[in-house]
């Protein structure tokens, strides 16, 4: 692979019940391997830190706002409104990296995420800026895969 066959960070997409959704920016795709610090008794000169679970941030999802509903807002609407007086519906959430001729390069599929904030940009009547918002979700893991 030459230098100039790394794939670019702008290009992706992320698809939500069978949909595209285009958003601006994706962030939070990490996960961390959680350690235990264990003292033992007489051994001062360090502590054993050993394995413990891992643990991921939410998935922060920006885009343009969008003037009528889609299927991603209507969810987070529910979700957030309704509190716990319903079951919360978890989906599936995929991000594809892609290539300059729209194969898909790396996949990230977030497994039973729900929306936990949902967050517009500031309105400002002296800028004349893109509205954003902003919506993050939580899940309980992710794969990491290539293309399909």
């Amino acid at each position: 692979m030459a230098n100039t066959d790394y794939p670019v960070g702008f290009y992706f997409s992320l698809s939500f019940e069978g949909e595209d959704a285009a958003f601006k920016e994706v962030s939070g795709i990490s996960k961390d391997l959680g350690i235990e610090e264990i003292t033992s008794g007489g051994e001062n000169r360090f502590k054993y830190r050993l394995p413990n679970v891992s643990s991921s941030q939410n998935l922060v999802l920006k885009r343009a706002i969008i003037p009528t509903g889609s299927k991603l807002i209507t969810w987070c609407s529910s979700t957030i409104d309704d509190g716990l007086a319903t079951a919360i519906q978890t989906k599936d959430v995929s991000v594809d990296l892609l290539d300059n001729e729209g194969k898909v390069l790396k996949k990230w599929t977030f497994y039973n995420a729900y929306p936990v904030k949902y967050a517009v940009s500031d309105l400002k009547s002296q800028e004349s800026e893109i509205l954003i918002e902003t919506i993050e979700l939580a899940y309980n893991y992710f794969d990491v895969g290539s293309s399909t």
